[in-house]
Order: structure tokens, then C-alpha cells, then sequence
């Protein structure tokens, strides 16, 4: 854990751009954590999310313990890892544990266009949200609104941001640079 999975969670957590988890299967013990560590999530109707670990003696690893039932909540979370079941794409989506669900056939460029929307977007303001998510954890209220404060300061002094408030103003799609 400590020499594979649990770096690839925590760089996906510190990449300061959105990653993107696009489950086109069975997601299961490490596999499923990973992909919820990730800011968004989503999946075929087919696909399924497992927490196998109860199955073989082991607890939740790369994240999940921490992860799932912050997404979930804590009842739901420790049922679903004590008791190892399968959830289903539409399951997950309904309690809130993935972003979306696709039909197969459209999956691919469902996933791909939210991709391409999140690049085009203002990227040094998502790097702030995601970051700001990430303390929100930790933090308590006065912190977490003076971490705001100083992000949206960040935001604000950025080309992005002026570059969308000219795009508002001159009733024009912006085009971000990320910087």
C-alpha cells in the first residue's frame, strides 16, 4: 500500500487539475477506491463498484475508509464494506457515490466530452476548488471561509477570470488559458 496504491491516491488528490474516473466494469477492492478518490466519476449502466476486501480477511485500503462515506455516509459506507455487496452504475449514482451513468454505447464520448469541458474551463480555478474540497475535510467553518476568501482573491487576479467576465460582458464564449 504504502509503496503503490497509496501514492496513486494521494497524487490524484494534490494534481491540481480534475482527474476523471470512467469505470466501463467491475471496480473492485483498490480499483474502486482509486477511481472514488478521483473528482469525477463516471460509468457504464453495466458497470459495478465492489468493496471485496471484508471477503478475504482485509479492510478498505487506498483511500476508501476515508473516501466512501464521506461520499455516502457513514452507515451505508460501513454496511457496503462489512458486508461486501455489488453495487450496480444506477445504484451508485442514486446514493451519491459516482457522478453520472451512460448507456455503452454512448459511454465513451459521454466520459470524453466531460474531459474536454473541465480542460476548457478555467483551470487554475478548478486547481482552487479542488484544493479548497480537499481541506474542507480538515478544516473548520472560519478556516474553510478564510481559505475561500484567499482562493477566490487567487481567482480573481487571474487572466481566466477576466478573460470570462469579458466573454460575459461581451456575450461571447470565453476562451481560457489556465492562467
Amino acid at each position: 500500500l504504502a509503496e503503490h496504491y497509496n501514492p496513486i491516491v494521494k497524487k490524484i488528490r494534490n494534481l491540481a487539475k480534475p482527474v476523471v474516473a470512467a469505470v466501463n466494469g467491475v471496480a473492485a477492492g483498490a480499483g474502486a477506491n482509486i477511481a472514488l478518490c478521483c473528482d469525477v466519476v463516471v460509468a457504464t449502466e453495466a458497470a459495478s463498484f465492489i468493496q471485496a476486501f471484508s471477503k478475504i480477511g482485509l479492510i478498505p485500503d487506498s483511500g476508501g475508509t476515508y473516501t466512501l462515506p464521506r461520499l455516502i455516509g457513514w452507515q451505508k459506507a460501513s454496511a457496503l464494506m462489512m458486508m461486501g455487496d455489488k453495487i450496480m452504475a444506477t445504484e451508485a449514482e442514486k446514493m451519491g457515490m459516482i457522478y453520472k451513468v451512460f448507456a455503452a454505447d454512448v459511454f465513451t464520448e459521454e466520459a470524453n466530452k466531460i474531459a474536454s469541458t473541465l480542460a476548457a474551463m478555467p483551470t487554475k480555478g478548478l486547481a482552487y476548488t479542488k484544493h479548497a474540497l480537499n481541506q474542507s475535510f480538515h478544516n473548520t467553518w472560519d478556516e474553510q471561509l478564510q481559505l475561500e476568501d484567499e482562493y477566490q482573491q487567487k481567482s480573481a487576479a487571474t487572466y481566466d477570470f477576466n478573460e470570462g467576465i469579458n466573454a460575459f460582458l461581451e456575450k461571447r464564449t470565453a476562451s481560457f488559458k489556465g492562467e
